[in-house]
């Protein structure tokens, strides 16, 4: 292949399916090095959600001159944006668009320009950056690139941006100690060096990287992995992959043809042109690609069976969100938006005034476009969102930003804080007073939660293996327990103030039982009498226990 002096469009359009192709194959690796041992929307699942969404905009464009590939890309990643590394992702590629948009093609000073202004945009994406993150990485490759004479040409400038950013991403440990305690580089980071990879591919032909190995972690000792508990059962084949899909009918059973040969577990229901689509696979990008030569997907969700076994949870999670209502019969000043999941969540959340409920938590990320349509569908004048989850504050913004109304986005981190904002709405306020006080009710929760440890990790409370049940307030993980009961009770040994607190907020999700509940509820009889304590069925996922303290 001849190596290129300038990009144009099309070239353009192949490098960012080139980098999509690569998240895919890369998402696993890149999800393993998170170092944060909960089950979350983990960096390389939504970067390559947000990847996915950018190219589907560029295939919908008639056109691939450069400023129509440039535009698609800039409002591919801001609509598809998921989580904080979407989030991040999109400004970084926004970056680069506004930098090449103008112009005919891409020679090498316009290509630096770009990648410097991609790590400016990066960091503006974040309240408060930290360093030896994937801020680090993208503004490094941006100074590697600035660094070549452009006389040297465009592969010469690409090579310097790679050089740097590598070299970055190997220094990430060193600025950051829960990095260089978990023997694993950022995962934001390992996902950016691939764009570079995605470039150089397209301008010279190389060979784009396969994934590594399981980063090395701290191993669990020979005794802990005897006490954890035994076997997944999960099946031989590896990941869950689901969706929404927007097909005509008459092409679904050609697309169930092509599910039978890379899958099993197979559930596609529906009609009508909307179908809900479900597969056990190996092969991610073919279960995709699939989709897209039947229709269109969305709501993509990509599951490793080692870490979630229950597919179930999925498509009743997708039966609330389809069933999220039409808002309300008559005009508001102010509706809310809230992000949630659970049955019964979304029950509390109605009869607590809020409109419209957007599917999404830990591990289900929605998009700005899933946010933005609910805000849009809004039968009032202004709007509050309660992203209810740290990981989709940034994603709420960002739609808030886009909507055609005025948009407060409260910053609940949790469904906790969203019960408590509640309090304080006033439908006939406007969104400016009702954020102010709703955020102000927020910030009196003391909120905590009780989840499982999908790897292993480090943290105050001792080491964790996977397996183990994790006790977390807002600030740390304050408890590692054996069973749910003991970080249940560990942690609201730690949450509870008889001097200062009333009332114990208890919401049971999947994986409580009656009884343990019922253990639960005793200690803290037992242990804080005269505490008041109420008990409410959320069926939240990955969560079994939510906990509020007012």
């Amino acid at each position: 292949m001849q190596i290129a002096d300038r990009l144009d469009g099309p070239a353009l359009a192949a490098a960012v399916e080139a980098f999509r192709d690569a998240l895919r194959s890369h998402r696993d690796y890149i999800d393993r090095l998170n170092v944060y041992p909960v089950p979350d929307g983990d960096t390389g699942t939504n970067m390559a959600l947000t990847a996915e969404s950018v190219v589907a905009e560029i295939e919908r464009q008639e056109s691939r001159d450069l400023g129509t590939v440039a535009k698609a890309m800039s409002y591919g990643s801001l609509m598809g944006a998921r989580g904080n590394s979407g989030v991040i992702l999109a400004q970084i590629l926004r970056g680069i668009s506004e930098t090449v948009g103008g112009r005919d093609d891409i020679d090498a000073e316009t290509l630096a320009d770009g990648l410097r202004h991609a790590g400016r945009r990066a960091y503006e994406a974040v309240q408060n950056p930290v360093e030896g993150t994937m801020l680090t990485v993208a503004r490094a490759a941006g100074d590697g690139a600035g660094c070549v004479d452009p006389k040297e040409g465009l592969v010469a400038v690409l090579e310097g941006a790679s050089r740097a950013a590598r070299a970055a991403l190997e220094r990430t440990p060193d600025q950051l100690p829960v990095l260089k305690a978990a023997g694993v580089v950022d995962s934001g980071g390992s996902g950016f060096v691939l764009l570079v990879d995605a470039l150089l591919h397209v301008a010279d032909g190389r060979p784009m990287p396969v994934p590594p190995g399981s980063p090395t972690r701290q191993a669990p000792t020979p005794q802990a992995r005897a006490e954890s508990p035994g076997g997944s059962g999960v099946g031989d084949l590896r990941y869950e992959v689901m969706y929404l899909l927007e097909a005509p009918d008459e092409l679904v059973p050609a697309f169930r043809e092509v599910w039978s040969g890379i899958g099993d577990s197979i559930v596609v229901v529906g009609g009508d042109g909307l179908w809900n689509c479900h597969i056990h696979t190996d092969d991610i990008g073919a279960a995709i690609e699939a989709a897209l030569e039947a229709g269109r997907p969305r709501r993509i969700r990509v599951t490793d069976l080692r870490e979630e076994v229950e597919e179930e949870k999925w498509v009743r999670a997708a039966e609330g969100t389809e069933a999220a209502g039409d808002g309300p019969e008559d005009p508001v000043v102010t509706s809310v938006v809230a992000v949630c999941n659970g049955d019964g969540v979304r029950r509390i959340f109605r009869s607590l005034g809020v409109h419209h409920v957007v599917g999404g938590g830990q591990s289900m990320n929605p998009s700005t476009a899933e946010i933005l349509k609910a805000i849009e569908a809004t039968n009032s004048e202004q709007v509050v969102v309660l992203p209810n989850n740290k990981n989709i504050i940034p994603v709420a913004r960002q739609a808030a930003r886009e909507a055609s109304k005025p948009v407060v986005v409260v910053e609940t981190k949790g469904i906790q804080e969203g019960f408590a904002a509640l309090l304080e709405y006033d439908p006939e306020g406007n969104a400016d007073a009702n954020g102010d006080l709703m955020a102000r009710s927020a910030a009196r929760v003391v909120a905590g939660e009780v989840t499982r440890a999908v790897r292993p990790s480090v943290s105050d409370a001792g080491p964790i293996h996977e397996g183990d049940f994790l006790g977390i307030s807002r600030e740390r993980i304050e408890v590692v327990a054996p069973d749910v009961v003991g970080a249940a009770t560990g942690l609201l040994g730690r949450l509870v103030d008889p001097e200062r607190h009333e009332i114990v907020t208890v919401i049971a999700g999947e994986g409580s039982t009656v009884a343990d509940t019922r253990r639960i509820s005793q200690w803290l009889s037992d242990s804080l009498p005269g505490m008041e304590t109420e008990i409410h069925q959320g069926g939240q996922p990955l969560y079994p226990y939510l906990f509020s303290v007012e």
